[in-house]
C-alpha cells in the first residue's frame, strides 16, 4: 500500500522535478535528446550538401542512372553493352561483387578450416609449414597479395595462341582468361533443378530426423551418404531419365583470342584467390583457437567410449568449437566482402569500378554515386551480419 502511494506521489510531481530526481526517466530523456540531435546534425549536413550542389548547378538527382553508360565491362553475367544505362552497369557491378564475395567466402571457409586443423597437427613438418604460411599471409597487406596473384597469372600463362590445354582440349589456360565449356540448358532441365531442390529439402528434413533418433536411441544414420544421394544422385537420375537435356559450347581459337565457351577472367580469378587465401589465414587461427578452447577432457572421454579420432573431431569437438568460432568468423566474412572493393587495382569491374568509378567520372555525380556505393556495402554487411547472427543463435548452447 505504501509503495503504491509513493508511486502515485512521484507521478503527481511536475515533469522537470521528476526529470531531475527520477533516474529512469532521466536516462530515457537523455537518450531521446541524443538521438534527436544526431538526426538533426545528419539532416543539417545533407541539406547543406544539397544546397551547395544546387548553387554550383548540380543539384541532387539520380536521373543520370537512365543515361547511356558509354563504356564496356570485361565480365558481365547479364546482357550489357556500352549503350546500356548507368543503372544496368551498376547491376553488373553488384553481381560481380557478390560473385567474388560468395565464391571467396566458400573457398576461404574450406581452406581456413583445413589449415586450422592442420595447425594443431602433431606432425612437426605440417605444423611448421602451416604456421609459416599463416604468419606470412597475415602480415602482408591484402592489396599486395592481389597484385602478386594477378601478376603471376598474367605474366606466366601463355597468350591464347599458345594456350595450355587440359582434359582433351576442353579447358584452355591463357593470360586472357580460363576458357571452359559453357553449359546450354534445354527446357527439360527444369525437372533436374526441381529434383535438386527436392533433394536439398529431403536432406534438411532427414538430418533433423536422424539427429532426433540419435538423441533418443543413440542410433546413427549415415546422414552424409544419404544426403549425397538425395542432392547429387537423385538429380543425376532425373537428368538421365529426361534424356540428358544439356549440351556444351566449347571455346575455339579464332584470330588472336578464343570465342565461345565460358571464360573466367584473370582479374576475377586473381581477386577471388587472393582474398580467399588471405582471409583463410585469419580463419585458420580462429578455428585453432576455437578447438583449443574445448577442454581436452572432452577428447579423452570420447576416446574412452571407443569413438574414433575422426568421429571425435566431427561429433564432439567441432560442434562445441563452433560456438567460439562463429562470432569472429562473421567479421572475416565482412572483411572479405569489403576488401573486394580493391578490385579496381587490377581492373576487375565491381560496384566500385562501375558506378563508383567510371560512371562517377563521366557524369560528375560524386554525391549520388558514393551514396549508392556506400548504401550497397552497408546493405551487404547488414545482410551477412544478420545471417551469421541467426546461425550463431542457432548453434549456441541451450541451457535446460
Amino acid at each position: 500500500m505504501s509503495t503504491t502511494t509513493a508511486s502515485s506521489t512521484a507521478d503527481s510531481q511536475p515533469f522537470f522535478y521528476r526529470l531531475i530526481y527520477d533516474k529512469e526517466l532521466r536516462s530515457v530523456f537523455i537518450q531521446v535528446v541524443t538521438i534527436a540531435l544526431l538526426f538533426a546534425f545528419i539532416a543539417y549536413i545533407v541539406r547543406n550538401a544539397v544546397v551547395n550542389l544546387e548553387t554550383i548547378g548540380k543539384g541532387y538527382s539520380f536521373s543520370f542512372l537512365f543515361q547511356p553508360s558509354n563504356y564496356d565491362i570485361n565480365q558481365t553475367l547479364i546482357e550489357y553493352d556500352s549503350r546500356s544505362p548507368h543503372w544496368r552497369a551498376a547491376i553488373v557491378g553488384i553481381i560481380n561483387t557478390l560473385l567474388v564475395a560468395f565464391v571467396g567466402i566458400i573457398l576461404a571457409t574450406i581452406v581456413g578450416f583445413i589449415l586450422g586443423v592442420l595447425r594443431l597437427s602433431t606432425n612437426w613438418l605440417i605444423n611448421r609449414v602451416v604456421y609459416v604460411y599463416i604468419e606470412y599471409v597475415r602480415n602482408v597487406p591484402v592489396l599486395l597479395h592481389i597484385l602478386l596473384v594477378h601478376g603471376i597469372i598474367v605474366n606466366t600463362l601463355p597468350v591464347p595462341k599458345n594456350a595450355m590445354m587440359a582434359f582433351d582440349g576442353t579447358l584452355f589456360l591463357t593470360n586472357r582468361g580460363f576458357y571452359t565449356p559453357k553449359p546450354l540448358f534445354e527446357p527439360a532441365m527444369w525437372a533436374v533443378l526441381i529434383a535438386f531442390i527436392v533433394g536439398i529439402a529431403f536432406t534438411w528434413w532427414f538430418r533433423r530426423y536422424a539427429k532426433r533418433i540419435q538423441d533418443d536411441t543413440g542410433k546413427i544414420y549415415p546422414v552424409f551418404l544419404i544426403g549425397l544421394g538425395a542432392i547429387v544422385g537423385f538429380p543425376i537420375l532425373v537428368f538421365l531419365i529426361t534424356g540428358a537435356p544439356l549440351t556444351w559450347e566449347y571455346a575455339e581459337l579464332k584470330g588472336f583470342n578464343f570465342k565461345g565457351g565460358l571464360v573466367l577472367r584473370p582479374e576475377f580469378v586473381a581477386l577471388t584467390v587472393a582474398l580467399a587465401f588471405y582471409t583463410a589465414a585469419f580463419i585458420a587461427e580462429i578455428v585453432r583457437a576455437g578447438i583449443q578452447a574445448i577442454s581436452h577432457g572432452q577428447t579423452e572421454a570420447a576416446f574412452a567410449l571407443g569413438i574414433m579420432p575422426r568421429r571425435t573431431m566431427q561429433l564432439v569437438i567441432i560442434p562445441q568449437a563452433l560456438r567460439v568460432i562463429i562470432p569472429p568468423l562473421s567479421s572475416q566474412y565482412l572483411n572479405l566482402t569489403k576488401n573486394s572493393s580493391l578490385a579496381i587495382a587490377i581492373g576487375y569491374m565491381d560496384i566500385v569500378a562501375t558506378i563508383g568509378g567510371i560512371s562517377l567520372n563521366q557524369t560528375g555525380r560524386e554525391m549520388e554515386c558514393m551514396t549508392i556505393v556506400l548504401g550497397l556495402y552497408l546493405f551487404f554487411s547488414l545482410l551477412i551480419s544478420a545471417f551469421m547472427n541467426w546461425y550463431n543463435k542457432k548453434m549456441k548452447l541451450v541451457e535446460r
